[in-house]
This record gives C-alpha cells, sequence and structure tokens, in this order.
C-alpha cells in the first residue's frame, strides 16, 4: 500500500517525499507527507521578512509619536520590546489561529501538527515558538551586537555564539521528520500539504474530456505503465512532441470524437491515465486482468 501511494504521490507532485503514518488517539492511520528543508527555510525566511517590515512599520510610528519626548537609551529599549513581543507573537499568533500555519507556510503550504496525532494544542505552540528564541534570535543578536573584536576572550565568546547557531540550525537536517529544537521539545512537526494542480485540472476536465468503457477497454496495464513513463518525462520541446504523438495514437485508437485534444495533448493524457487507471483497477477487483491491449481474455486472475 506505501509503494503504491508512493508511486502516485511521485507522479502527482514529481518528487519522493518522506513519508510518516500518524496514528490518532481514535485509532485512525493518517499519513502524511513530511515537509523538507528547503520548504521549511523558505517559510521561514517569507515569514522573516514579514516581522521585518512589521517591525519597520512600527518603529516608524513610534518614532513619530514618542521618541522626540524621551531620551535614546529608553526608545532604544521599548523599540526592543516591542519588536520582541511582535516577533513572538506574530508566529504564535497564526498557527493558533490559522490551525498551524503562518502567512509563510501557507505560501508555501506547509502546517504544524501534533506528532501523536492530537489536536494541536496552544501550549505546543507556544513553546515550540518561544524555543525559536533560543535556537536562532538569542544568539544571533549577541552574535551581531558582540563589540569588535579585541582580545582572545572576544574571539572565543563569538564563535561560541555563531557554533550555537549553526549547531541548532543543522539539527533538522539529522533527523528524518526534519525536526528541530522546538518541535522535539513542543511534541509538533511540520507537513507538506501540496496543491496538486493535477487533480483540479482533472475535475475540470471531466466535463471535457469523458470516456466511455469501450474506449478505456482499448487498453491494458502495460500501455497504461508506458503512458505514465511518457508523463514522467521532463517537460522539453521533445516531449511535447511525443505527447502529441502519443494523443493522436490513442484518439484513433478509441475512436475519439470529442474535441480536438491537440492543442492540450498533456491534460488529455493526464485525464486518460486517471480514467484508465480507474477502470483497470476496477475490473481486476471483479478478477478481470488485462495485461495489455492484446489480451481479449476474460475472468483472468
Amino acid at each position: 500500500m506505501n509503494q503504491r501511494l508512493d508511486r502516485i504521490n511521485h507522479f502527482l507532485d514529481g518528487v519522493t517525499r518522506n513519508r510518516r503514518e500518524i496514528v490518532t488517539p481514535e485509532g485512525v492511520v493518517l499519513e502524511t507527507d513530511v515537509a523538507n528543508n528547503g520548504e521549511r527555510l523558505t517559510a521561514f525566511l517569507i515569514d522573516f521578512l514579514f516581522w521585518i517590515l512589521a517591525t519597520i512599520l512600527l518603529y516608524l510610528v513610534f518614532a513619530l509619536l514618542a521618541v522626540e519626548h524621551m531620551s535614546g537609551a529608553v526608545a532604544s529599549t521599548i523599540i526592543f520590546l516591542f519588536a520582541f513581543l511582535l516577533r513572538n507573537l506574530y508566529f504564535i499568533h497564526f498557527e493558533l489561529t490559522t490551525q498551524g500555519s503562518t502567512p509563510g507556510k501557507r505560501i508555501v503550504n506547509l502546517r504544524v501538527i501534533d506528532r501523536n496525532g492530537g489536536p494541536l494544542l496552544p501550549g505546543a505552540i507556544i513553546a515550540r515558538n518561544l524555543t525559536r528564541e533560543v535556537e536562532i534570535f538569542l544568539p544571533l543578536g549577541l552574535f551581531l551586537t558582540m563589540p569588535k573584536i579585541a582580545a582572545g576572550w572576544s574571539f572565543w565568546l563569538s564563535a561560541s555564539y555563531f557554533g550555537w547557531i549553526v549547531l541548532i540550525s543543522a539539527l533538522p537536517f539529522f533527523n528524518r521528520d526534519h525536526l528541530r529544537a522546538g518541535d522535539l521539545i513542543a511534541g509538533t512537526m511540520v507537513i507538506s500539504m501540496p496543491r496538486r494542480k493535477l487533480l483540479a485540472e482533472l475535475v475540470e476536465a471531466q466535463a471535457k474530456y469523458v470516456f466511455t468503457r469501450s474506449q478505456l477497454d482499448a487498453y491494458g496495464a502495460f500501455e497504461l505503465q508506458v503512458l505514465e513513463e511518457v508523463l514522467r518525462r521532463p517537460p522539453s520541446e521533445e516531449t511535447k512532441e511525443i505527447q502529441r504523438q502519443i494523443c493522436g495514437r490513442i484518439c484513433r485508437k478509441i475512436g475519439w470524437t470529442g474535441s480536438d485534444p491537440s492543442g492540450d495533448a498533456l491534460d488529455f493524457l493526464k485525464a486518460f491515465y486517471t480514467a484508465e487507471r480507474a477502470h483497470l483497477e476496477r475490473e481486476q477487483l471483479f478478477g478481470r486482468y488485462r495485461s495489455d491491449k492484446a489480451d481479449q481474455s476474460s475472468g483472468r486472475k
């Protein structure tokens, strides 16, 4: 079952993902796609950009309203305090109110879930986000604000902060679920929820490309596998030409009388692949297996 799901996901997404089964408290097994490090880093950088923009806006508003009545030290302290609160409340607020997704995660199609399959509790969200301060922001802030290296102890102290950042940042590379320290402490993980364009296209194409039983009976499992390999080919002009040729052959073989699919051969082939696969699997359930288009036997198992 897992091999079949991996194959389908590779066909739909174009990549092979690290999958994990999670058992809910009700005993339901859910299969999830673990978010990879690149996706998580992209989502974090997007959120970090949003936070920087919000901080700059806050700084400008505060500067216009209050700084002129305060000393520089007091103003800086207040600004840093508000930046700290905004940074943490940004992640905590969005993950609490949008079921484990920040704006960056939504753009990259990621979501935080409980590793044990239970509900994502507020305590876990707060813990995983406050831990980010110790993981990244605190040592990074200390490293950036370190005075100029003038003595040996300053170098080693600065190096220790930098080493801390590197070690903590590298943690997701050393576990199969790409968990950072906050996830380990909070019992959470980040999963990928890709919007599979293929599925939406197939739904939209149902009215345009509808195949009859006799048309689907024209091919067997071997031809379906060949078609799948064609659909896996990297995009190129050569691939498009091959797809157009195969589309024409299929149309002639099944006696296609609908709209001319030559302009969108890839959509036609995807729709035909999905319909043919479902047809062959349904036939196999009734003991009718067809190995290829030349196999005319019935009741074969």
